[in-house]
């Protein structure tokens, strides 16, 4: 008797390896083909994946699969960038599997709506007016639902019934509808400007290639990049393929859908973590079969089942948003670029302030670079100034410094809107007591408990801990001594209800504005003008078009700047330009004010000159010698465990262990910033090879020579982008 086939399985579960199943009789898989098999006492889905299975494996051992679902297999290129993203991560395949599996449901079979047709009429039979109406709305061969079959004739649902039941009608399956409209790529979209055009030709040109490349899209703030790449969208779109565009702030992009629709006809399919597990089952469906030409996501969208990948653009590359830092840690940027290979796809990275490792792949030719050097419809780049704090202190108990004032008030006396930033949510980020000096802090992180004062409480931003303020000091007791220590947009906002009590205001926070319909209603008051004063986080930041802001004012432009982060600067001078940027985009010339205590500091001199070229230069000539990224290559090991000493020794085990040579070198173990996180204290290694040294077989030889305890976890980042 001869042996039945054998194919491997993976599961999406965090296991090391693919599984190896027996086919059963009548059965047919291939590679892609998702399968339900056995494990344990459970059922599991699979997909069959590439590769011989184990023949020395007994027969006794293997198990049959149960059946093939009726869904779209999973194509090469998803699977071999399932198996890439697993190796360059040192993750289980199972585990980044589970993300391209993310909507189980959209697996099972689609349940079919019912309809009536029109059936065989009956001899003789009688008809009343009513009825003659219904029949006359079906053509042969048509299936209508009951609902609408009686909507539009103007009957009662008992007439369709009735008409059923004298055998007129006879129940039927309603065909699917499409679920999203295609996308028109020649519907008539806005005027391009001619350099717009110039760099519009470059990536469609990229894009009808059908071959892997990488274009870097920049240009200022309010440049019309969006505008651009569009085009490359529609290039798409015109030769048959789908199209990924990756938004770091997917839930706050109003403004972004709303310019598509002006230049498509039609909304986009999304993607997000607010969809409802409906709408996720459609959309993971839609996209699978290709049905979903234009989808619009955060990172997790990259794992979607696109049959035909023609476009990916990633927008503002640069934010940090686009790093996952739990389960499989992997940055989309880079794992975009690897997709679109895999796909033979065109790929855009968009930034009017490019990383530097983007920025340096393409100044080596890497990536090919187009960039827009104007404001879109001759508005000008604003004026930017630094407000020395030591010069201009703010009053006694207050943040704003009086040529700050002065400009918002000339503001609104021209009629126009200000903006007033500060990266720091709720009322204070400390507070503590006057007594003994003791400070609020989380029971579950090394952090102090940020005050939001509007729903009075004191709230952790790491772990969602939250308690109200205590009456007394909880170590001295001393009754009503605990004072708010520094300000956050609240506090701001207290400030300006005090300064101009007639100015309209707004407070634009993660907590303000927690999705999509209320980042929608912000922009629509703003816009209408309904509103004076915006005061906010860095959500402010990204995308937003305001036609009558012309004044930013930033509270705390030193802000991101303390810390050891290797790239505190960077982000800093990327954050504020971006912020700099709402300024003025329309015919009103815009001006910016950062108050600094360290108006000298390079970055606030790059802003205020608008040499940002000049600053990443000398930001990577800073960074090449000691072979810091884009230079070297950095990987993180954090350790952690709810038992202190246990992370601890495994730290001190790992460390010990260190790979060592040349061009090799290894950082710690050290307490990590956030020493304590969740309730788990927390321990960091970090890695640092040169640029032609690959970290993941170090990874794989360090960690194989530790045994680690099932107490403690030991977390990779390849290519951390932060550290605390």
């Amino acid at each position: 008797m001869n042996a039945r086939p054998r194919v491997r399985v993976l599961l999406p579960l965090p296991l090391a390896d693919a599984y190896d199943y027996r086919v059963p009789a009548g059965l047919e898989v291939v590679p892609g083909d998702i399968v339900l098999v056995p494990l344990g006492k459970r059922e599991e889905l699979g997909v069959v994946w590439d590769g011989a299975a184990d023949p020395a494996l007994p027969e006794r051992k293997l198990r049959d699969i149960v059946g093939r679902l009726d869904a779209p297999a999973m194509t090469g290129s998803l699977r071999r960038f399932v198996d890439w993203v697993a190796q360059y991560t040192l993750s289980p395949p199972g585990a980044v599997l589970r993300m391209a599996l993310s909507s189980p449901s959209a697996l099972e079979p689609q349940p079919l709506q019912p309809g009536w047709t029109l059936a065989e009429p009956p001899e003789a039979a009688r008809l009343t007016e009513s009825r003659r109406r219904v029949l006359a709305l079906l053509a042969p061969g048509a299936v209508v639902a009951g609902t609408a079959l009686a909507e539009a004739a103007g009957v009662s649902a008992g007439v369709v019934r009735g008409l059923a039941d004298a055998g007129f009608l006879r129940p039927a399956p309603l065909p699917r509808g499409r679920a999203f409209a295609y996308p028109a790529p020649d519907h008539p979209g806005p005027a391009l400007a001619e350099d717009q055009r110039a760099a519009a030709e470059t990536l469609r040109a990229s894009v009808a290639a059908r071959g892997f490349a990488v274009t870097l899209l920049t240009g200022v703030t309010g440049s019309g990049k969006t505008e651009v790449y569009f085009e490359a969208v529609a290039e798409a779109l015109r030769a048959g393929r789908q199209a990924l565009v990756l938004l770091p702030e997917i839930a706050l992009s109003a403004q972004w859908l709303d310019r598509f629709r002006a230049r498509f006809g039609v909304a986009p399919a999304l993607w997000h973590s607010e969809l409802t597990s409906r709408t996720r089952r459609v959309t993971w469906r839609a996209v699978a079969e290709g049905e979903a030409k234009v989808l619009v996501g955060a990172r997790s969208a990259l794992f979607l089942p696109f049959p035909d990948l023609g476009l990916i653009v990633v927008d503002e590359e640069h934010e940090t948003a686009f790093k996952q830092e739990e389960g499989v840690v992997y940055h989309a940027r880079d794992m975009a670029v690897v997709r679109a290979r895999l796909a033979a796809a065109s790929c855009i990275l968009v930034s009017a302030t490019p990383s530097l490792e983007t920025l340096t792949n393409a100044e080596t030719g890497r990536y090919a670079h187009v960039h827009l050097a104007q404001r879109h419809g001759g508005a000008a780049m604003p004026d930017v100034a630094a407000l020395d704090l030591r010069r201009h202190p703010p009053e006694r108990g207050r943040f704003l410094s009086p040529p700050l004032i002065e400009a918002v008030a000339a503001t609104f006396a021209r009629g126009e809107q200000a903006m007033l930033f500060l990266n720091r949510r709720g009322y204070a980020p400390m507070t503590l007591c006057r007594t003994c000096g003791h400070r609020m802090q989380c029971p579950n992180c090394s952090t102090w408990l940020v005050e939001h004062r509007a729903q009075r409480r004191l709230q952790c931003h790491h772990c969602g801990h939250s308690e109200a303020p205590p009456e007394t000091c909880p170590k001295c007791d001393a009754p009503h001594s605990l004072v708010p220590i520094g300000p956050g947009v609240e506090r701001v906002l207290e400030e300006a209800i005090a300064l101009w009590p007639d100015a309209r205001r707004l407070v634009m926070a993660s907590d303000t504005i927690p999705g999509p319909a209320a980042a929608a209603e912000a922009a629509r008051a703003i816009s209408a003008r309904e509103v004076d004063l915006l005061i906010g986080t860095q959500i402010m930041a990204k995308g937003w078009h305001f036609p009558h802001l012309t004044l930013v004012g930033v509270v705390d432009a030193d802000l991101g700047l303390a810390g050891g982060d290797l790239r505190a600067a960077e982000r800093t001078i990327q954050l504020l330009h971006q912020v700099a940027g709402r300024a003025g985009r329309e015919s009103a010339r815009g001006s910016v004010l950062l108050q600094s205590f360290s108006p000298e500091h390079p970055v606030m001199q790059a802003l205020v000159s608008g040499d940002l070229d000049g600053f990443m230069r000398a930001e990577s000539a800073q960074r090449r010698p000691g072979h810091w990224p884009p230079f070297g290559r950095l990987a993180a090991l954090i350790v952690s465990s709810e038992e202190e000493r246990a992370a601890d020794r495994t730290a001190r085990d790992l460390g010990a262990a260190a790979p060592h040579g040349d061009g090799v070198q290894v950082l710690g173990p050290a307490p990590a910033p956030l020493a304590l996180l969740r309730g788990r204290h927390r321990r960091r290694l970090l890695l640092k090879t040169r640029r032609d040294i690959a970290v993941q077989p170090l990874l794989r030889e360090w960690l194989a020579r530790v045994t680690v305890p099932n107490a403690v976890r030991v977390q990779v980042d390849v290519d951390p982008v932060g550290f605390l």
